[in-house]
């Protein structure tokens, strides 16, 4: 199902940093993220729910 708030998204489990681009343009790359959010987040039935709750304001991040 297409997000409301989230374009999409990328993970690089090297760096642990989850990529997110907003429907808005905005991009941010959240820092730290273990693997199991970002699996969680890919299988949410919200994406926009799921980075409210897990996501946002949990991590260090940077706008692109």
């Amino acid at each position: 199902m297409p997000s409301t708030v989230i374009d999409h998204f990328s993970y690089h489990a090297e760096s642990s940093e989850l990529k997110i681009t907003f429907l808005s343009g905005k991009v941010y790359i959240y820092k730290s993220v273990p693997d199991e959010v970002f699996q969680g987040l890919k299988t949410a039935g919200s994406k926009g729910q799921y980075f409210n709750a897990f996501v946002k304001n949990k991590y260090k991040f940077k706008r692109l």
